[in-house]
């Protein structure tokens, strides 16, 4: 029992699962404020249908991926290269995992399971092969990466089909919020995932994946990381100009803006490891801690 947890934990990629529940919970709890009444059973729900969604979502990009996670150090022990699960079994896990979760989001809320499907067919489907065509596929799985927002704060709002029982709420809090905070975390990704992928470029590449935007370590792919680091600084801003986020909220965003951007420069100046790891860090850091003080200083859209 003990190694089928385990190996169910590597399954799902609990690590990267639990962060994009967060992800979606608290944008549940801003939409939740935004009408002014919290129902904590449906943030329960919430919890539980995200965590299996996207736990499906990576069983289905595993079991695609078996035969080459089986050539990279950083996989090589996950339960399908190493035989310790069979492709049936993922399979099975998978697909139960993604009906549960898409039944219990769609309880809530018919956009957001319409939603959390797109982001499994996204994401297994779309993004997991493209990986060792282009490296376009970051810009493709930036957009399932980026949904768990939309879909949480959707979740928070009783829906009548395609609508919202909720009339008394402006179409500004329906549209705005949400879409900028998915496009916070869409922009996020490229400073995230471009670091991630000069730190582990030689796995990748015994794997052929494609990851980086010049596909080697090299000036462009710095510049392209220090970029995406920039843009953090004017994203910072979204929520405040749009009315939704607090002076809070925008210090603490535009410091880690300008920490992205700081660690991008000197990667683009030394370009190694250890200065792209720190792009990472702070990306790791940043999106959770911003959502976060968001909570806490959302102003409600009139």
């Amino acid at each position: 029992m003990k190694e089928f947890i385990s190996d169910f934990n590597k399954l799902v990629k609990l690590r990267l699962t639990l962060t994009v529940v967060f992800s979606a919970s608290i944008s549940f709890l801003v939409g939740a404020t935004q009408q002014g009444d919290i129902i904590w059973l449906n943030w329960l729900i919430l919890t539980i249908g995200g965590f299996f969604v996207t736990g499906s979502a990576n069983g289905f990009n595993e079991i695609i991926e078996r035969d080459l996670d089986k050539l990279m150090k950083r996989t090589a022990d996950r339960p399908l290269p190493a035989g310790r699960m069979t492709t049936g079994q993922a399979l099975v896990l998978s697909v139960f995992m993604g009906i549960f979760g898409t039944l219990l989001l769609v309880r809530l809320n018919f956009l957001a399971g319409l939603l959390s499907v797109f982001s499994i067919i996204l994401y297994a489907f779309v993004y997991t092969p493209l990986k060792q065509k282009s490296p376009i596929a970051v810009f493709v799985g930036a957009f399932p990466g980026a949904l768990p927002p939309l879909i949480g704060y959707y979740a928070a709002f009783k829906s009548a089909g395609f609508g919202f029982e909720y009339a008394a709420v402006s179409e500004a809090a329906i549209v705005i919020t949400p879409w900028v905070l998915f496009l916070i975390q869409f922009f996020w990704q490229f400073p995230h995932f471009w670091a991630i992928a000069w730190v582990a470029d030689e796995d990748y590449k015994n794997a052929g994946f494609r990851l980086l935007p010049s596909t080697r370590k090299d000036k462009v792919s710095a510049w392209m990381i220090f970029i995406s680091a920039l843009l953090m600084i004017p994203v910072s801003f979204l929520p405040l100009h749009y009315g939704f986020g607090g002076y809070v909220f925008t210090a603490v965003s535009l410091l880690g803006g300008l920490l992205f951007s700081f660690y991008g420069y000197k990667h683009l100046v030394h370009m190694t490891d250890v200065t792209a790891k720190k792009v990472m860090f702070t990306s790791f850091i940043y999106l959770p801690l911003t959502q976060l003080v968001l909570l806490f200083d959302f102003i409600p859209l009139k």
